[in-house]
């Protein structure tokens, strides 16, 4: 399948698709069995053409329990989540972030953000041009550009719309940002999209001028409807389209 917005836009990298499905595609890669391992290079391995997979035995590690949608794992974070997101609970245990202030901001913040259980075992990341559109179906779409993309993916959400917050930033993990709060907007009318990839504890692992730009599928039907006609036909945007 091919994207009228990546074209215009010219992305230098795949859009990836966002499945999720109970049977493991045989081309996938994904983590070995009790291996850690993070999202975030698995999600880049897709923008560079890779199909990438994640079942509930090989999320990576306890954050992308949640972040995928596999539901919640946040009580297995030895201390408790709260004081690793922030001070730390001392000599034994990990080290705190300090992303969020007390571990009583921390445990008010847990609270507020929705676990999903989506009744899957697996979240396929799939560039889109291997999408098959007569067999895959994707919830998501997510790109993973520079911040001239950005802004240009910004606008065009906002196109066709009445308001103009359909563009969203929250506090988050990386993975969070990509599948989870994605598709917590998805059931929002008008959906959303999501900026991402602000958790500077994976920015080391992405390129420093990238963030990730994710929105429901329906969404990106929308928005890809949008281009021709748009400010991307215009020297204002081609001027920075190189």
């Amino acid at each position: 399948m091919k994207s009228n917005i990546a074209k215009a836009i010219k992305l230098r990298n795949s859009p990836i698709a966002i499945m999720f499905t109970n049977e493991q595609p045989k081309e996938a890669m994904m983590f070995g069995q009790g291996k850690r391992g993070c999202v975030i290079p698995m999600f880049t391995a897709a923008a560079g053409g890779k199909i990438v997979a994640f079942s509930r035995k090989t999320t990576g590690c306890n954050g992308a329990v949640t972040g995928l949608c596999f539901g919640n794992a946040w009580d297995k974070f030895p201390g408790g989540i709260e004081y690793f997101l922030s001070t730390g609970r001392g000599k034994g245990f990990p080290e705190g972030e300090r992303y969020i202030k007390t571990p009583k901001l921390a445990k008010k913040w847990i609270k507020s953000l929705p676990c999903i259980d989506i009744p899957y075992e697996f979240v396929i990341m799939k560039p889109l041009e291997k999408v098959d559109e007569k067999t895959d179906k994707p919830v998501l779409l997510s790109f993973y550009a520079d911040v001239n993309r950005i802004c240009a993916l910004t606008l065009l959400a906002n196109y066709a719309r009445e308001n103009s917050d359909n563009v969203l930033v929250r506090f988050s993990s990386a993975c969070q940002s990509l599948v989870l709060l994605p598709h917590i907007f998805s059931k929002e009318k008008p959906q959303k999209a999501v900026l991402g990839l602000f958790d500077i504890s994976t920015r080391s692992l992405v390129k420093s001028d990238h963030l990730s730009f994710t929105i429901p599928w329906k969404m990106f039907l929308e928005m890809e409807s949008n281009v021709h006609g748009s400010f991307l036909d215009l020297k204002t945007w081609k001027s920075l389209a190189y």
